[in-house]
């Protein structure tokens, strides 16, 4: 656990996240107890995913910044040290947050990470924190006050010259280029390893289940060609054909419906944090 100087709240802030609002407060709250989730107008199960964990929600229609510290100075929550505000969104990556949470160390007012495709000034410092979209921002309890007693058309130059500021755009990180080899080719063979060791039911039900299914269709068709005259032989080989294409049918079903549950079974491990047996 990482520890910071003073009291630390993670807020959240996010619409329609019902894929990844889960994992985020996990990860937050191996920081701090202390998180808070903005919600933006969720219609999908966002905001009852939060209530299940048993996080704090607070709500608003809009997500600039100056709105946002607005919503935390008038809420009743107890003032803290050090907020640290996150966009929960498609651009946001949950490895960014050791970046993040480093910021809230630094001992900044208020410091914002902005878009890189916020605004067209040449300065971030000159951009409107109303009109600007923000990926991330580390504020200080005077910081927060500032913000939500802000005009609309405030910029970085208008706060309180107490207050240490710095606006920036926000960057992804890096990505690191991978070595091609032949690795690369042994990708299939990898994943075939990985579904033997995992017993995966698509490799322990469905593959073998597909290979019947096929064998049992194509035999059916030589059966009804070659054999013409009702006989033990006859009654056999096409009674096995059968047996064969139906074992393959429901061997083939039996692995899509243990994937499917599986599925469900990890998402709400995940939920809720339960151990994973192994």
């Amino acid at each position: 656990m990482v520890v910071v100087k003073g009291t630390l709240r993670v807020i959240g802030v996010g619409q329609d996240i019902e894929l990844r609002v889960v994992s985020f407060l996990t990860r937050a709250r191996q920081v701090t107890n202390d998180v808070v989730f903005i919600d933006l107008g969720s219609k999908d199960e966002t905001k009852i995913l939060v209530e299940e964990i048993g996080c704090k929600i607070l709500e608003t229609d809009e997500r600039n910044l100056l709105n946002i510290s607005q919503v935390l100075h008038e809420s009743e929550l107890d003032p803290v040290d050090n907020y640290l505000i996150i966009n929960v969104n498609k651009e946001w990556s949950l490895r960014e947050f050791p970046l993040h949470l480093n910021r809230s160390r630094e001992g900044w007012d208020v410091y914002v990470g902005l878009v890189s495709d916020s605004g067209d000034v040449a300065s971030p410092s000159e951009s409107v924190l109303s009109e600007s979209r923000f990926q991330h921002s580390s504020l200080s309890h005077n910081g927060l006050e500032e913000l939500s007693k802000s005009s609309i058309s405030c910029t970085a130059h208008d706060l309180s010259d107490s207050l240490r500021v710095r606006i920036v755009q926000s960057t992804a990180l890096p990505t690191l280029p991978q070595r091609e080899s032949l690795a690369t080719a042994s990708r299939f063979a990898q994943l075939f390893m990985w579904m033997i060791q995992s017993r995966h039911p698509l490799f322990l039900f469905g593959i073998p289940g597909l290979v019947l299914f096929i064998l049992g269709y194509r035999l059916s068709g030589g059966v009804v060609d070659t054999f013409t005259e009702l006989t033990t032989e006859s009654l056999g080989v096409t009674f096995a054909t059968i047996a064969m294409t139906l074992f393959g049918l429901f061997a083939m079903m039996i692995a899509l419906m243990l994937y499917i549950m599986g599925k469900q079974v990890e998402q709400i491990q995940a939920q809720y944090e339960w151990p994973n047996k192994e």
